[in-house]
């Protein structure tokens, strides 16, 4: 596994923002962590409200912490509400269970990260996400 790079995490940022101008979608926050959940790379487009920072990040980190793409994580939240919020507690991070939040994998289908959006719907948010993971060259988790 080679760890994320400060280029891939820009290019899946320039990918998302791209799909999103593509899109017509509203302004996006668009936050890149990497395997160990620690920020890599960042952009707030203007118009953005500041608040949806925190959203994306916490969307991302749900999904490289827990392992599902927050779109997994919001049905586990539904099906097991106390399960979630103990994993919530223990994680010590803060989870957004909505998509919008993908993992992932390098070429040999490793976790090297995650990306977060907010900012749209959340089936937008997660479709920037994607085309930004593989504009980036990487592939997303399913």
């Amino acid at each position: 596994m080679n760890p994320l790079t400060l280029d891939q995490a820009q290019a899946i940022i320039q990918g998302a923002l791209a799909k999103a101008a593509a899109q017509g979608m509203n302004a996006l926050c668009v936050v890149v962590l990497d395997e160990g959940g620690h920020v890599r790379a960042s952009a707030r487009q203007d118009k953005a409200t500041f608040g949806r920072v925190d959203v994306a990040f916490a969307k991302a980190f749900g999904a490289i912490s827990i392992g599902p793409n927050s779109r997994q994580l919001e049905k586990m939240a539904l099906d097991r509400p106390h399960f979630m919020a103990g994993v919530i507690g223990a994680i010590g991070g803060p989870v957004v269970p909505v998509a919008g939040g993908v993992v992932i994998l390098d070429a040999d289908g490793a976790r090297v990260g995650a990306v977060g959006i907010s900012g749209d719907t959340s089936d937008n948010d997660e479709a920037a996400a994607i085309a930004g993971i593989v504009a980036a060259g990487l592939s997303p988790a399913d």
